[in-house]
């Protein structure tokens, strides 16, 4: 059988783990040949690919990003996307595509699956941890590894100057590297998406570390929203899945902080740093892992199933249930963290 890969969305650590893990076994133990698609659904649309064997995956373990580009491609909005898909999986001769993506991508990998007859294995990849059917997916742990290590620095600056360090983190929907790297880097205050924020207790909390002598450093999720205000947005441009672009809230916290306390604050973006690099050891370990499975369920004909983690168990879920709703962070997990706040 002559197997597609892709990987599309945002780029994510551990990418490049899966397509070899995929690679490697498919062809060492099931005879199986690869082709990768370029930049993501735009690769099986427009027909570019390249060949996948084993001296191409070759050495790709540690590396970020992804050998086969990516893109934010939504084939479903193109004109003729599906029939442009199928005809270049016939004309290529490919059973089956194995699609490495976050809740966009494998939601079009659902669709094509279920409503089209296009036979897809789904591997989930998102640095936001925010897929409901999986406990973790890779490039999460490298994703807090990196504002952790961020936010353990900005402490001497915040220290050496007395005043407020605003750190934006990624996460759109779902606060959990906010969660995550802000406990274990030791903030003061922690604001996801989750739970509106009321910016005068935010202020009361940065009151009161002052009084103690301490400097305090705040963490925020992108899309982190004030209890009376709404998303703070880089512009109104939408991508091809209609989200917007966000950014900006860091920036306004840290004014909004200032003009209230008259406390110097400052902000630092981790952004697109959060997502680059060589992935961890957890997070090559879970994509490798993911990669061995889906080739499995590639060879077994399980089409329309994603491989998830499960305690230390690799299963497999229909891709449909995976990007019915969003994993998101339970109020009273939020609640436990709140005793180092202020």
């Amino acid at each position: 059988m002559r197997v597609g890969v892709l990987t599309g969305g945002g780029d994510c650590p551990g990418l490049n783990a899966v397509i070899r893990a995929v690679v490697r076994k498919g062809v060492q133990e099931y005879g199986h040949e690869f082709v990768g698609f370029r930049d993501g659904w735009r690769g099986p649309l427009e027909g570019r690919s390249v060949r996948l064997d084993i001296p191409a995956v070759r050495g790709i373990l540690p590396r970020g990003g992804t050998i086969l580009g990516s893109s934010r491609t939504n084939p479903l909005k193109e004109e003729d996307g599906v029939r442009r898909i199928k005809d270049t999986l016939a004309r290529q001769e490919i059973g089956a595509l194995v699609t490495i993506g976050g809740e966009d991508t494998l939601g079009v990998a659902a669709r094509l699956s279920g409503e089209y007859g296009v036979p897809c294995v789904g591997v989930p990849k998102t640095i936001d941890n925010d897929l409901s059917a999986t406990d973790y997916t890779f490039g999460f742990d490298t994703a807090v590894g990196i504002a952790t290590e961020a936010i353990d620095r900005l402490h001497t600056t915040a220290e050496s100057h007395m005043r407020v360090l605003v750190v934006e983190v990624m996460g759109r929907h779902a606060g959990w590297i906010a969660l995550h790297s802000g406990l274990a880097g030791g903030a003061n205050v922690i604001l996801i998406p989750e739970q509106r924020f009321d910016i005068d207790r935010v202020c009361g909390w940065v009151t009161s570390r002052f009084r103690a002598s301490y400097a305090p450093i705040v963490v925020v999720a992108e899309g982190a929203m004030p209890k009376d205000g709404d998303l703070v947005l880089k512009d109104g441009s939408l991508d091809s899945f209609g989200h917007v672009r966000l950014s900006g809230v860091g920036e306004w916290l840290a004014k909004e902080i200032e003009r209230r306390t008259g406390k110097e604050a400052r902000t630092t973006v981790l952004g697109h740093v959060q997502r680059g690099g060589t992935p961890s050891a957890f997070d090559r370990w879970l994509a490798t892992r993911f990669g061995l499975h889906a080739v499995d369920a590639v060879h077994e004909g399980d089409f329309g199933t994603m491989v998830a983690l499960r305690g230390t168990d690799i299963v497999r879920v229909p891709i449909a249930e995976a990007t019915a709703r969003l994993k998101t962070v339970d109020p009273g997990l939020y609640a436990e963290v709140g005793v180092f706040f202020g």
